[in-house]
């Protein structure tokens, strides 16, 4: 799953990657070490502007609430448990089938936290012979450094106790696409624990190759099967894996210091 992730690039230099052509300057975000659901997120979308002639697409880069809110929705609350979709059921689910047909994004990151429990302890858990271990998080990013791009879908919610005209009538909001983790070998993995991503966790954000990007971002293409052949995963060995300090565990830590990498994991943790 994605339930967590640092996104540490600015603007310009996001707006360089991704040919972005417009952003406005009060949508900036600070960046986020340690990004939790329901936070503000810069995501990548190609858009007509608002109340322009011009009906081509322009590409923008966004601040969007992270934890979909589908349009028909009558409140907002459940946000915080729409921040992934699954890339095996998109198509089907009615919170995510019509977003995923004409509004797809990408949300660009450093690299994402996973947490981890050993098997072995796993299983004492559930039979109740010991208390729940505390979990060792890990740091996931591209083995070279590149941006982590995130595919992504988004929607607007009309918040009907408010005025139109009234700042806050609107939501835009986006959520995380996942699938089943790679079972390939790290292309750098850490010295002693997990080999693979589905060592850490049977689920992770899908990642979009820049040869796809174009293609994701394109409104105009509406065809589901042609859709879903973007939601193949990348090839294998493109990602690495590290661990990190449990500090990222409180979403109240904040700062690059959370991208620190342990030399082994910490006392008292698994893995």
């Amino acid at each position: 799953m994605c339930g967590r992730f640092a996104a540490g690039r600015t603007p310009e230099e996001l707006a360089g990657i991704f040919g972005i052509e417009r952003w406005e300057p009060e949508e900036t975000l600070a960046p986020d070490f340690n990004v939790a659901p329901t936070k503000e997120v810069h995501v990548v979308l190609d858009r007509p502007l608002k109340d322009a002639r011009d009906p081509r697409p322009v590409r923008q880069l966004r601040a969007l609430k992270w934890g979909l809110v589908p349009s028909w929705a009558k409140s907002p609350e459940g946000a915080a448990r729409m921040i992934n979709a699954r890339s095996e059921t998109l198509h089907e689910k009615p919170s995510f089938r019509r977003p995923f047909a004409q509004r797809r994004c990408i949300v660009p990151a450093d690299g994402y936290y996973e947490w981890v429990t050993a098997h072995d302890e796993r299983q004492l858990e559930v039979e109740g012979k010991k208390k729940r271990a505390r979990k060792q998080p890990y740091f996931v990013l591209p083995a070279d450094g590149s941006v982590f791009a995130m595919a992504g879908i988004y929607e607007f919610w009309r918040d009907a106790t408010l005025p139109p005209d009234h700042p806050q009538a609107w939501w835009a909001t986006c959520s995380v696409i996942t699938a089943e983790a790679e079972t390939t070998p790290l292309g750098v993995a850490p010295a002693e624990g997990p080999r693979s991503l589905s060592d850490i966790h049977p689920r992770m954000p899908l990642m979009l190759t820049p040869d796809r990007w174009d293609a994701w971002l394109d409104p105009a293409r509406t065809d589901e099967t042609g859709l879903r052949e973007l939601l193949a995963p990348p090839p294998g060995g493109l990602m690495r894996a590290y661990p990190v300090s449990t500090a990222v565990s409180n979403v109240r830590n904040n700062g690059p210091e959370l991208l620190g990498e342990l030399e082994a994991p910490e006392e008292g943790t698994l893995f």
